[in-house]
């Protein structure tokens, strides 16, 4: 065999073992999708993302505020006021989010979005990202994406559940998680249909059934509720019959195992002391805690007249945490208690409203005015401590 022969050979074979050992290295999760990452000035562009479900990752793990410190677990959730991307999607109604339509919303404008919702999603919890992220009024599983990839989640790793919704304004409900907290083990997207308005079409409720560091099964429930336009006594009828069907889920969890780890967050546009939140799903003021029952953990701060939502200069608990009881009280696994939620109220995403003489969630619209703030509600989040 000629001299220059046997050099390519090896050289062939270094090239391959280089290959080889590349591959080795990527993250289990990011095999057999290897695209090139999206950047903040590149969002949107591979793939609709239309009709996505399931899990999809961001960058490896690695860097700060990811360090998976033992002993501690946070759950955030996060109505992001319409997070859009800037395409018409023919089969829902996001007219209004487009480069063409009176609000323009254009790539530069959808970028800015999403750098705001990123600096409010790594600022809750300290230093340690959350473990769990609810977020509603997101229109695709592609915004997800583009939101995890920007720099604010740079060094973050979190995987995606989301399932598309029937409501007519093409808003969903979906799921972040840090995979090395929590393991994704099912989950499925409850219907909520009305049977005495058919026509009437909302989100879907999201169970997430994961097991959290340290072994404890945990279900999570992301909700969104039909909301208050037209009335609140006139649409109340929608928000009892989502409180029942929730019902419906954790009892049948609670029945088979008391001491289960539930934990409904979301946008209920009820308040703690509502019928639906109160009654129907039974989710009580946290004290002489129980088995088998439910637990707002916000009731506390809604009774000392704090919120989530701003309307017409006074505050509404829209926004919920809800526990059950076993995640309260026992001496082993992840606990909570009212103190540990917290609403996230930073001066810099505040709107200081001289006519109110009062700070309010600096919005991304007001009707067809761009304001470019964060979002119209603020987040809320939940640590829970290991005990051992």
């Amino acid at each position: 065999m000629q001299r220059g022969t046997i050099i390519t050979l090896c050289t062939i074979f270094i090239l391959f073992q280089v290959f080889v050992l590349q591959a080795e290295q990527i993250p289990a999760a990011e095999k057999g999708n290897r695209q090139r990452p999206i950047h903040c000035d590149e969002v949107g562009k591979p793939g609709s993302g239309k009709g996505g479900s399931g899990q999809a990752c961001s960058r490896p793990n690695s860097g700060p505020g990811q360090d998976s410190m033992p002993g501690k677990f946070t759950v955030a959730f996060y109505n992001v006021e319409n997070l859009f991307d800037t395409e018409d999607d023919p089969g829902v109604e996001d007219e209004a989010f487009t480069p063409a339509s009176q609000k323009q919303w254009t790539r530069e404008r959808y970028q800015t979005k999403l750098e705001h919702l990123g600096r409010v999603l790594t600022s809750l919890g300290g230093s340690d990202l959350p473990a769990l992220i609810g977020l509603a009024e997101i229109e695709n599983r592609q915004v997800m994406l583009d939101l995890i990839q920007c720099h604010h989640f740079s060094g973050a790793y979190y995987s995606i559940v989301h399932e598309d919704s029937p409501d007519e304004r093409g808003i969903d409900v979906g799921l972040l998680y840090r995979p090395d907290k929590f393991e994704h083990l099912s989950h499925q997207s409850i219907p909520i249909r009305f049977p005495f308005d058919l026509e009437t079409k909302v989100r879907d409720i999201l169970h997430v059934k994961g097991l959290a560091k340290g072994g404890d099964t945990l279900h999570v429930f992301v909700n969104h509720w039909k909301s208050r336009y037209g009335g609140r006594e006139e649409t109340e009828k929608f928000r009892v019959y989502s409180a029942r069907v929730l019902k419906h889920h954790t009892d049948s969890i609670l029945n088979r195992n008391p001491e289960a780890n539930i934990i409904a967050i979301g946008d209920f546009n009820d308040e703690p002391a509502n019928k639906s939140l109160k009654e129907t799903l039974g989710a009580q003021t946290p004290q002489n805690i129980e088995l088998k029952s439910l637990y707002n953990l916000l009731f506390p701060k809604d009774q000392e007249g704090e919120g989530t939502y701003n309307y017409k200069y006074e505050w509404f608990m829209l926004d919920n945490f809800i526990v059950s009881g076993g995640l309260m009280q026992g001496e082993k696994g992840y606990r909570i208690a009212p103190k540990d939620v917290k609403i996230f109220d930073a001066p810099w995403l505040m709107y200081d409203n001289p006519k109110a003489g009062m700070k309010v969630p600096n919005r991304t619209y007001g009707g067809p005015n761009y304001f470019g703030g964060y979002s119209d509600h603020l987040a809320i989040y939940g640590t829970f401590h290991w005990k051992n």
